[in-house]
């Protein structure tokens, strides 16, 4: 069997990661550079402490215009992407329920949350089909099988769309060298996340450790008593993007401390 270096075990490859400046994307972005990796990250806004080592492109990936500019800006660069982390995600939007939420609230979680993923894929994948090599990888949400309704509706219904997506796509890509893989976290310790809490206090009027709470409740609790930490999270995608993983395509990877309680 071949042996692999585990620290450098990715030199010569070029990856991307959405959403790359903070939480489990900044996370993904520095364990790929562990391991060799030349790294690119997207963002609205540049990142607070600047990493000379990331190649960072500012972007808005909710919008057709911004994958546009980092397909091209990449390719033109670096003239490949081996690996694709669609990390971008999240909901802004309000708690309440069905009755609060707009048409364009149900938009915008749409085209962060799967049609960012769908027209990064579609722009980087003929350059990997043709090298017949690449993966990418989406990250979900365990939301995607266990919603919460009054906090993050369109998010969870766009994730479980992300899902269905990425293992057809894999279907299809798989078979010319490219693989596809799902990460589906529970809940990450992120500032995102604090975010959410804070806006879900508001919105019920009250504070924030119930909100934390109601939260845990909808879940079901978490038998490991925490959150994800954003390095775990990364660690995972490390491996999974490696040449140790070469056999697996097609599958979701639940990463949750036991959040979902069925097998």
């Amino acid at each position: 069997m071949e042996q692999f270096n585990f620290n450098k075990e990715l030199s010569g490859k070029i990856a991307l990661v959405t959403g790359g400046t903070k939480g489990a994307g900044k996370a993904i972005a520095e364990r790929l550079l562990q391991a060799g990796t030349t790294v690119i990250i997207t963002a609205r806004k540049e990142p607070e402490n600047e990493n000379k080592n990331l190649y960072f492109i500012s972007a808005d990936l909710s919008k057709a215009e911004g994958t546009k500019k980092v397909v091209t800006e990449v390719l033109e660069k670096y003239g490949k992407l081996d690996i694709l982390i669609n990390n971008l995600g999240g909901s802004e939007t309000q708690g309440g329920g069905f009755a609060v939420l707009t048409d364009a609230d149900w938009e915008t979680s749409l085209q962060t949350n799967l049609l960012a993923p769908v027209r990064l894929d579609r722009g980087f994948l003929p350059q990997m089909i043709k090298r017949k090599s690449g993966v990418i990888i989406h990250i979900a949400s365990i939301q995607a099988r266990l919603p919460l309704f009054d906090s993050t509706l369109p998010y969870a219904s766009a994730k479980a769309g992300l899902l269905n997506y990425s293992k057809s796509l894999s279907n299809e890509v798989s078979p010319k060298g490219v693989r596809v893989l799902t990460v589906s976290p529970g809940w990450i310790n992120t500032s995102s996340s604090k975010a959410m809490m804070e806006r879900i206090a508001e919105s019920s009027n009250t504070s924030i450790e119930q909100a934390i709470q109601s939260v845990m409740d909808g879940l079901g609790g978490i038998p490991f008593r925490r959150p994800a930490q954003p390095e775990e999270i990364a660690e995972l995608v490390g491996f999974l993007v490696s040449p140790r993983a070469n056999y697996l395509t097609g599958t979701e990877y639940v990463i949750d401390g036991g959040t979902i309680p069925t097998i």
